[in-house]
């Protein structure tokens, strides 16, 4: 991956609940329209919670220094490693470790859960 890259992500770094805030996640599920939407729901010490819509394949991608956790709320969402694939269902998560290669996909829509570093880029590292 040489060069910068654009993908068709909904993605939204910025944090939409402060602490003592509500966090509404059916509310924000409700008004998503797109396809592969992913907005930073809070900050929790050095990580944060992110909310994912999603509907389709991501990208292949790694991240060097951070571990991410992905927790399924509604549908079915799979992870695609090297050699095997990981299947969840609701109420089921999943650490892919740091370093390792990695591509999630949603055949129906889904709603995640994902915990990561805040500073995690989520397109991956070069």
């Amino acid at each position: 991956m040489a060069e910068a890259q654009s993908y068709p992500y909904a993605t939204y770094l910025d944090i939409r609940y402060p602490p003592l805030a509500l966090v509404d996640v059916p509310d924000l599920v409700a008004s998503c329209t797109d396809r592969w939407y992913n907005q930073t729901l809070c900050q929790v010490n050095d990580s944060v919670v992110r909310l994912g819509v999603m509907q389709g394949e991501y990208h292949w991608h790694k991240h060097d220094n951070n571990d991410e956790f992905f927790f399924v709320l509604e549908g079915r969402f799979l992870i695609d490693l090297e050699g095997h694939s990981v299947e969840l269902h609701p109420r089921q998560g999943f650490v892919v470790p740091k370093g390792v290669l990695h591509r999630t996909r949603a055949p129906e829509r889904a709603v995640i859960l994902m915990v990561e570093n805040a500073g995690i880029v989520p397109t991956g590292d070069a």
